[in-house]
């Protein structure tokens, strides 16, 4: 979870060897509707680092129209005796979470010295031990909807000292998915959490059959270009789970971190509150069913650090009056993005403007609302047909963009790198 200019520069070559942000590139399966998909508010999160939040930040989370955490779940912290659990803080944690109606998805991480020399799980006295240790959580919290993660980034060094292992962290994975499916069959397994553009790593996974015990793949798609880029990355990860022993295995995708840092190169707070709405929208046009924003508030104060600037709120606590964190420009894009689609689902990518152009059709029921932004450096008009009647606009912030009246049945309205949502007026 740290130390992401790295990694965001990695994705950035990869990005731009591998996709373009041009509609004649894209694979036929991208921008297209995931079959039972959740709601756009059903489908949205944010990485959290704490397990006693502080008053009212559950329920400024909840504000923001987020119905999902993710957080470390940490071995080391859980069991401090061989074979004793204390599961206690994490007690407390569902508790607030259950009283605003948020789910958690809990990473089951990294050593603990008991068993392991550093991070890594390499040995079998340690495979067995943090098996029985992600079965007990896992009996512990059932029946209460919390998904279990496997692991963060093993492919990273950091988290998989002293250089990641394909080989032992599917190991653990065959460890952890047995178990799982003997003593606790309905409870959700995911994996293995790492950067989407490894693919070698990933079909490690797929080929010692890793997949077969879990219910969904969880990626981390960070990059420093435009999100749209990622969807042709879904569309290749797809085609994976089409090859050999994959092919039975879900096709269930969840991007479980990716943020921008308002503190990158080209980056500020207001850029950093585009991307976000972008990123959710790509993810949610892309069969997406969960995606989870890295991460919820600064982790520290220094303006030009990146890692301190990656949240959707400032770093220092305000007290229970008003707001318990100051909201970035990001924050209010999020609950903006929640509040317009609530309940909505994604429909279809409609056929205006240019290839660089994004109309994206939601629809709950009978009624229908758009979004649209383009990546072109240059604003510009756009013209969506088959509309008829007056349009409201509102922008990225939440702000009145005014209204608009389709004529001959053509709705002509101005996009730029910032999502405007129209709809209907009534």
């Amino acid at each position: 979870m740290k130390f992401r200019f790295l990694l965001a520069i990695v994705s950035l070559f990869l990005s731009l060897a591998t996709s373009a942000d041009n509609r004649s590139n894209e694979c036929a399966g991208c921008w297209l509707p995931a079959a039972n998909s959740p709601t756009v508010e059903d489908s949205l999160g944010v990485n959290i680092h704490f397990i006693d939040p502080k008053p009212g930040e559950v329920k400024m989370i909840a504000e923001a129209g987020f119905r999902w955490i993710r957080t470390d779940f940490v071995w080391e912290a859980t069991e401090r005796d061989r074979g004793r659990y204390d599961f206690s803080a994490y007690d407390r944690l569902l508790q607030q979470l259950d009283d605003f109606q948020l789910h958690a998805l809990f990473i089951l991480d990294y050593g603990n010295p008991l068993y392991t020399s550093g991070k890594a799980v390499r040995t079998p006295e340690a495979r067995a031990a943090f098996a029985r240790w992600a079965v007990a959580a896992a009996r512990h919290f059932a029946g209460r909807g919390v998904r279990w993660e496997l692991f963060n980034e093993p492919n990273n060094k950091m988290f998989w000292p002293p250089a990641p292992n394909a080989g032992e962290y599917n190991a653990l994975a065959q460890e952890v998915g047995r178990a799982f499916r003997a003593a606790v069959p309905h409870e959700q397994l995911i994996g293995p959490a790492i950067d989407s553009a490894d693919l070698n790593f990933l079909r490690s996974c797929f080929k010692a059959g890793s997949d077969r015990w879990w219910s969904a793949i969880s990626v981390h798609p960070y990059r420093q270009t435009n999100p749209e880029t990622a969807a042709n990355d879904y569309a290749r990860l797809r085609e994976m789970f089409d090859e050999g022993d994959a092919a039975a295995q879900p096709l269930d995708l969840i991007s479980s971190e990716w943020g921008y840092s308002a503190a990158w190169s080209q980056m500020n707070e207001e850029r950093q509150a585009l991307m976000l709405t972008r990123q959710f929208l790509t993810n949610l046009a892309n069969g997406i069913s969960l995606s989870i924003w890295y991460d919820w508030r600064n982790d520290g104060p220094e303006i030009k650090d990146a890692e301190d600037n990656f949240g959707l709120v400032r770093h220092e606590y305000r007290g229970q009056s008003g707001s318990a964190y100051e909201p970035k420009p990001a924050y209010l894009a999020a609950k903006t993005l929640t509040t317009m689609l609530k309940g909505f689902r994604f429909q279809q990518r409609l056929n205006a403007g240019g290839p660089d152009d994004y109309v994206l059709a939601f629809v709950k029921q009978d009624e229908r609302r758009l979004v649209a932004w383009t990546t072109s450096p240059t604003p510009h008009r756009i013209v969506i047909k088959n509309l008829s009647g007056q349009f409201a606009l509102t922008t990225m912030s939440g702000s009145n963009g005014g209204q608009s009246i389709a004529t001959k049945e053509a709705l002509t309205i101005e996009i730029s790198a910032s999502p405007i949502y129209v709809v209907a007026a009534h």
